[in-house]
């Protein structure tokens, strides 16, 4: 290190180097999240056009290079050139940060992508990227590499075949025949056959006939990319995680499709809800039991059209809310100030009208409370806005204070309309919401006396915890563990200065069929709220958890499984913002030991202990299968799976908060026939399946 430090110090990085230099702050991360951020950074911008009216065709295509390419039926990236730039403004869009059309509201007054980062971002973090539009019958493309241009702006006339290959992408029907010159009849006369003409002429021909007629819906953008694989983790697509978020914005935009198609594997979905919100909500309920047939159906404006609010939502038998929230689009996963605005209108319209129609009486000292009106509720909001105020380019929360009141007015004055001409459904709700009431005193009283005999405070920790003599929770774990023989394994083979072990008897309730009030009760979930220090419900405190490792050890057969999924459902039902936090891991330990003399490896699953042990030379090679972790000695159990040096651990997060919901309703909920139609889909990727 030099002792001056002077101008010469300060690097400028120019163009798209800086993304290239910090890639997580534009994406969030270089891990499989950052990977399928890119697709939806280029398919929002698809979806700004729907936005605005230009764009009701999107196909998302896997291919088997490993590339990706979005196309749409919008107007097309524009191609004419920039004074100030003397560049194509194409070529500015995918080579300057903050460029683009959403900083002009006459082109977007709605838009997700208002950074004007996001395809650029895309360009600069691929190995290459091809940018093609169609615009005025012509095909324009440039090509890139990590962010620049390798050729210049290419143009040339469209072929009819291509034009035809491209209609039938898009509207997903045999493009129509367009005849050329020909016969015809001119006063009743028939006219000779024209002169015949080259190849050229005739195609060239056809294709003006074809433009004349579908040219002003023949307009678009493909753009094609390989991820820079020194940049991320890994470079391979998932096809059900876009699907996921292909499907979801669907539902959110009504009328548009979207299709993905993974050509390496002929996986092929194709999606569009006429119905928006109310098929979303309709879809996340398939299986509950509804109380009410229909969704309730919101579409509002406020007074001078800055926001439009677009709200779907259903109550259910279910104990727990389901509620996914918008804005542009944009999943806002960490809520805002439209969520804030939602939550506070439907418990004042409940509580309002209650009283207006006796259901609680006027002077009653009863108040419905906010987690009362939304058991069981499953609801989608959607806001679509001009300048919202998001946190951060990944946009996990919006921060706009003006929306809270406008939404709270608009769904309040909905609510009551809707309760004024549905008094049936109004009375279904409140009975549902008064049982709620009763449900959250009973676990009230419940988690008093429980306190009252220490055994949710920290104070009183459960007398089956090993603890760690660490205080501080940044460097503390807990293995959670199933039994006392596995318990007694991790005891003696953990590290005391920072691992602690619990070990619980048995399966743990099933908190995807059950109210808190009866979760409370159950000895084994009392001791595992004990140990972790959180509390639950409205005392839940995620600033209070005594380790920020909370790691699932269970065995690597199938009960270690359901065990294993059990402890998830109560972690995503009741403690999700730990899991938000990324304290909650699950443990990899091996399936088997496979030695010979003095050698021995652990391995994870049935393949790979067939090649190990072909290595080995087979002759005399010794495999014992552990089918529980009490089958380990304290040493091996430390070795394989509990030293930080050797040790592999799987961080639990949540890249779609939808389809976690189905997965958990589906595996642990009540329909049993939903369930079985799970399994028999997924029966043939199973592995290490112990009958």
């Amino acid at each position: 290190m030099t002792e001056t430090y002077d101008a010469s110090h300060i690097t400028v990085l120019e163009g798209l180097t800086p993304v290239r230099e910090r890639p997580a702050m534009y994406i969030g991360s270089t891990d499989t999240r950052g990977l399928h951020h890119l697709v939806y950074e280029v398919v929002d911008n698809s979806i700004d056009e729907a936005l605005a009216g230009y764009c009701n065709l999107i196909t998302v295509m896997i291919n088997k290079d490993g590339s990706v390419a979005v196309v749409d039926n919008g107007r097309g990236i524009p191609v004419d050139t920039m004074e100030k730039n003397h560049k194509s403004a194409l070529e500015v869009v995918l080579t300057v940060l903050h460029a683009g059309g959403k900083f002009d509201k006459a082109s977007y007054q709605v838009s997700g992508g208002l950074h004007g980062v996001g395809v650029s971002v895309v360009n600069a973090l691929s190995n290459w990227l091809s940018a093609r539009v169609y615009r005025d019958g012509n095909v324009y493309e440039m090509r890139f590499s990590q962010g620049k241009p390798t050729s210049p702006l290419s143009v040339q006339k469209e072929t009819l075949a291509e034009l035809l290959e491209r209609y039938q992408l898009w509207y997903c029907e045999p493009a129509p025949f367009i005849p050329s010159a020909g016969p015809s009849q001119i006063g009743g006369q028939q006219v000779p056959d024209t002169p015949a003409s080259d190849p050229a002429t005739i195609e060239n021909d056809r294709r003006m006939d074809f433009l004349a007629k579908f040219g002003s819906k023949m307009t678009g953008t493909r753009i094609h990319f390989v991820p820079d694989a020194t940049i991320f983790e890994t470079t391979t697509f998932d096809y059900d995680v876009l699907a996921h978020r292909l499907r979801e914005l669907a539902f959110l935009n009504a009328g548009v499709r979207i299709k993905i198609f993974d050509d390496r594997t002929g996986d092929l979905a194709d999606y569009c809800y006429a119905g928006g919100l109310v098929e979303f909500v309709k879809y996340l309920n398939e299986g509950a039991e509804s109380l009410h047939p229909l969704p309730i159906d919101i579409s509002r404006k406020d007074a001078e059209n800055k926001l439009e609010l677009e709200v779907a939502m259903q109550y259910t038998t279910a104990y727990d809310e389901k509620l996914f929230a918008y804005v542009n689009s944009v999943n806002t996963r960490e809520g805002g100030t439209h969520l804030e605005g939602f939550r506070s209108a439907i418990t004042r319209a409940i509580n309002s009208m209650a009283k207006r129609n006796g259901l609680i009486k006027e002077n009653s000292p009863l108040t419905l409370r906010g987690e009362d009106v939304r058991e069981g509720l499953t609801s989608v909001i959607s806001v679509k806005m001009a300048n919202p105020q998001f946190e951060g380019q990944t946009k996990m929360r919006l921060g706009n204070s003006s929306v809270k009141g406008i939404v709270d007015s608009l769904v309040y004055a909905a609510l009551s309309e809707y309760f004024d001409e549905n008094p049936k459904v109004l009375q279904i709700i409140i009975e549902k919401a008064l049982s709620a009431a009763k449900a959250r005193e009973a676990a009230r009283n419940a988690r008093d006396l429980a306190r009252r005999k220490s055994s949710l405070e920290s104070s009183g920790l459960p007398g089956k915890l090993a603890d760690c003599s660490e205080r501080d929770p940044a460097k503390s774990e807990i293995y959670i563990v199933e039994g006392d023989s596995a318990g007694g394994s991790a005891k003696g083979g953990r590290d005391r200065k920072f691992q602690a072990i619990l070990p619980l008897r048995g399966k743990i309730l099933n908190v995807e069929k059950a109210g808190e009030h009866q979760i409370l009760k159950n000895a084994e979930i009392q001791t595992l709220i004990s140990a972790i220090g959180t509390g639950i419900g409205e005392k839940f405190d995620p600033e209070r958890a005594r380790y920020h490792r909370i790691v699932i050890m269970t065995d690597a057969d199938v009960d270690g499984a359901h065990i294993r999924t059990l402890l998830l459902t109560f972690f995503y039902r009741y403690m999700l913002k730990l899991i938000e936090a990324g304290y909650v891991y699950i443990a990899q330990p091996p399936l088997f030991r496979v030695s010979k003399g003095k050698e021995e490896i652990y391995v994870y699953n049935e393949d790979e202990m067939q090649k190990v042990s072909a290595a080995m030379g087979e002759k005399g090679v010794s495999v014992q299968r552990y089918k529980g972790l009490g089958e380990m000695n304290a040493h091996q159990l430390w070795d394989t799976t509990m030293n930080p040096e050797n040790r592999i651990f799987k961080q639990v997060n949540i890249e779609d908060a939808m389809e976690a919901n189905e997965i958990f309703k589906t595996l642990m909920g009540k329909d049993v026939e939903i369930r079985k139609n799970f399994i028999i889909r997924h029966a043939r990727e199973v592995t290490n399946l112990d009958i």
